[in-house]
């Protein structure tokens, strides 16, 4: 990488001085001596190459000096003129000559280039290192990447699932509550149908004579736990309906057969369901 900047600076500067010894020989060549004009053109390149010579050592020794670099610059305007001067003096070729009136500027910035490269080389091991440091940060960017890839998408079937399944069970509720409302509307039709009550008595008359039998629906709601009932003698239907009546005149108004039913029980009597409806209705009729 040296060899790419410096050698054009090299080749840039010997060309420059070439050119800037023979503009000076033919230019001054007609007004004084030859000897004197090789002089002066030498004198040129030699203050040019002295300061550059001083610039490369201090810059070896990772110093700078502004007033050498400054008289280098003055001696690289100086060839710069001197072929300015002769492009515009001269009878034939003005053009080229300008063209090649800026090589001793070009070697200048080529130098320039050249220390400002080496002020910033790298070794190769630090190049290395770098290189190195750079791999791991892009292979840890992209581990990042892919696990939070994965995360989003194990994310994503968890809520696909349980938006699936909240889904189906919605839907199995809708389902059951439509069937029980359908159910229990069949049951309220039945229940108010002028054929139901008809058919109650047509059952219920060998049992219960006299008695209007009545079809309430269940009242759906939480269940209550019942004591356990310890085993008594059977009641007869007249301390049946006495027990009957006095728990559902225990509180005004008058207690519904469901809260006289679990109070009957709770109290540790036992009967039948059809005994204890019996009784209910005959001392609802009497009443």
């Amino acid at each position: 990488m040296k060899a790419k900047t410096v050698l054009p600076a090299v080749a840039m500067t010997a060309v420059s001085m070439v050119l800037t010894l023979a503009v000076v020989v033919m230019w001054l060549g007609t007004a004084v001596p030859w000897p004197v004009a090789l002089v002066v053109g030498l004198g040129i390149d030699g203050g040019w190459l002295a300061t550059l010579a001083y610039e490369r050592r201090l810059a070896a020794q990772g110093d700078h000096s502004r007033a050498v670099t400054g008289v280098g610059w003055f001696f690289g305007l100086i060839a710069a003129g001197v072929l300015v001067a002769h492009a515009m003096t001269a009878s034939t070729s003005t053009a080229a000559w300008l063209a090649v009136a800026w090589l001793p500027i070009a070697a200048k910035a080529l130098w320039l280039v050249h220390g400002l490269w080496e002020r910033t080389a790298l070794t190769p091991a630090a190049l290395d290192a770098i290189q190195g440091i750079q791999q791991e940060a892009r292979n840890e960017a992209a581990v990042s990447r892919a696990r939070l890839r994965a995360e989003a998408s194990t994310e994503e079937t968890r809520l696909t699932a349980v938006t699936q399944a909240g889904a189906r069970v919605a839907r199995v509720q809708a389902q059951t509550a439509e069937t029980l409302s359908q159910a229990w509307s069949t049951l309220e039709t039945a229940r108010k149908g002028e054929g139901t009550g008809r058919a109650l008595t047509s059952v219920t008359a060998p049992v219960t004579p006299g008695v209007t039998a009545r079809w309430e629906l269940p009242v759906w709601g939480p269940v209550e736990p019942v004591a356990a009932l310890e085993t008594a003698p059977a009641l007869t239907d007249s301390a049946l309906d006495a027990l009957v009546d006095g728990i559902r005149h225990s509180e005004t108004p008058a207690l519904s057969y469901r809260e006289m039913a679990k109070r009957f029980r709770a109290s540790g009597h036992s009967a039948s369901e059809v005994r204890l409806r019996a009784a209910w209705n005959r001392v609802v009729v009497v009443a």
